[in-house]
């Protein structure tokens, strides 16, 4: 008897998966998605210029510093797992064909001077990121050409893509190059 119900369910049970019925009608149209980085969904890279950033000194912490937040500057929603590049602007050298170019530092950068060292820092969230100047020495008396004016380039990479792809992060030209972004992409946001 358990023979029999057993082949009775098998042969239920395939006959019920066989079966094919009407398709239905057709849904309606979804949106469409926003093409990313190498046809990948959603995987994007941005990169931001603030031109005229001042700092501002604490003295209880030794530290000049300035905070910023992403969504001032950004239209996407960035991921606690995204890596934030910072790179400073160091002037324009000379080259060799009497042309010039641009000279940018990754972040963290150090500069050894008469009175100690002093390391331009970020740190940063999902939110927000702050530049710091971190010092082992008096830096109420640093000049104001390493506080005032100064010019950051900021590049938000998709953890995704960073995990995908093998870049040189100190080389600006080529984390812009492997992102897709054009020189004349790069919004520049003049701070005053």
């Amino acid at each position: 008897m358990r023979k029999a119900t057993f082949v009775l369910g098998a042969f239920l049970t395939i006959l019920f998966i066989s079966c094919e019925g009407d398709p239905g009608p057709i849904g309606p149209p979804g949106f469409d998605g926003v093409d990313g980085l190498d046809g990948q969904d959603g995987i994007q890279g941005q990169v931001f210029e603030l031109d005229g950033v001042n700092f501002t000194y604490d003295t209880g912490s030794n530290l000049w510093t300035v905070l910023e937040t992403f969504s001032d500057y950004t239209d996407f929603e960035i991921f606690e797992s995204d890596a934030v590049l910072v790179y400073r602007f160091d002037g324009q050298i000379d080259l060799s064909d009497g042309s010039t170019a641009d000279a940018w530092s990754l972040i963290p950068q150090n500069f050894f001077l008469p009175g100690g060292t002093m390391q331009y820092t970020v740190a940063h969230t999902f939110l927000d990121f702050e530049l710091f100047i971190d010092g082992n020495f008096d830096l109420s008396t640093l000049s104001t050409d390493f506080t005032d004016n100064q010019t950051f380039r900021i590049v938000i990479l998709p953890s995704e893509f960073l995990q995908s792809t093998d870049m040189d992060t100190t080389n600006l030209s080529s984390v812009m190059g492997k992102i897709g972004v054009e020189l004349n992409q790069v919004e520049t946001i003049h701070l005053d």
